[in-house]
């Protein structure tokens, strides 16, 4: 191995970023084609499987990094928490910077239908993304940087897959527009669909219903019309224990008292007068019949 070589690899192995030819020419003060014969000596000597290090082009420059069988056992010698790994948005806000860059943050929020600002924030603060000047409109703009492309193994945004690689082809095309059917239907109830709206029975009427559809959540009613039907359900029945203790009150006033009958003393007269007897004949102590004594 020349001194070259092994200059080439000792500033590899002090540099903790990806080091480009550009600064190890610098650095080493040779021409490039002995640059690229040292490289390929390195190339040549770290290749995977030889050694425990492994000569690796990242991010535009060299770096020497650990084999990937290695890994278990650096774990556990350096004991060092993992950054925690990328959420769902932010691996979405990263994918939609990374293809269509430099972006900004309105357009990456019209993509995805939601808010961008959290999941952009901490992608700026892990060093995966960066501003890059503002859109016409003074909008910020962003794009990946090289840690991404160092972090995600790969040398340029050419490395990058084939959007079209992930394209469903027509048999995942149909078996998603089946699934998504499937899911309307049991959300919205089990409706008949068109091959059985066409069959009937032998008589011209429809069977009984049986099964889920005899079900009332199967009428169509969501878990939101059924909470709406509860709470409707509710308010009636308090109505109708208002009006029911509305009326319950009514039952205990008392009766108001009816106004004397002032005919009723001259009712009392007349049947004293009809008690009384109807001769004087009769009367117990009173003169004989017949002419009046004489005084």
């Amino acid at each position: 191995m020349s001194v070259l070589t092994r200059t080439i690899e000792a500033l590899l192995f002090l540099s903790a970023e990806p080091v480009t030819e550009m600064e190890l020419l610098a650095a080493c003060e040779c021409s490039e084609e002995e640059l690229a014969e040292a490289l390929a000596a390195l190339t040549e000597a770290f290749a995977p499987g030889q050694r425990g290090l492994e000569l690796r082009e990242l991010a535009g420059g060299w770096t020497l990094a650990t084999a990937a069988d290695t890994e278990a056992a650096a774990r556990r010698l350096l004991s060092k928490p993992r950054t925690p790994p990328l959420s769902p948005a932010q691996a979405e806000t990263l994918a939609i910077i990374a293809y269509l860059q430099p972006v900004s943050r309105p357009e990456i929020t019209r993509i995805r239908g939601v808010s961008a600002d959290s999941a952009a924030s901490t992608l700026l603060e892990r060093g995966l993304i960066e501003e890059s000047g503002r859109s016409p409109f003074g909008a910020v703009l962003y794009r990946t940087t090289s840690l991404f492309l160092k972090l995600f193994g790969m040398t340029s945004l050419e490395d990058l897959p084939d959007v079209a690689e992930w394209d469903p082809s027509p048999e995942e095309e149909s078996d998603l527009r089946e699934r998504l059917l499937r899911a309307g239907e049991a959300r919205a109830g089990s409706a008949p669909t068109t091959g059985e709206m066409g069959q009937t029975s032998e008589t011209g009427d429809d069977g009984p219903i049986e099964g889920d559809a005899a079900d009332p959540a199967a009428e169509g009613l969501t878990p939101v019309a059924d909470a709406e039907a509860e709470v409707a359900e509710a308010d009636v029945e308090e109505v109708e224990a208002d009006v029911e203790a509305v009326e319950a009150e009514a039952t205990d006033v008392p009766a108001v008292p009816s106004a004397p009958n002032v005919e009723e003393p001259a009712e009392e007269a007349t049947a004293s007068s009809d008690a009384t007897p109807a001769s004087f004949e009769d009367a117990p102590g009173s003169p004989p019949s017949g002419d009046a004594p004489s005084p």
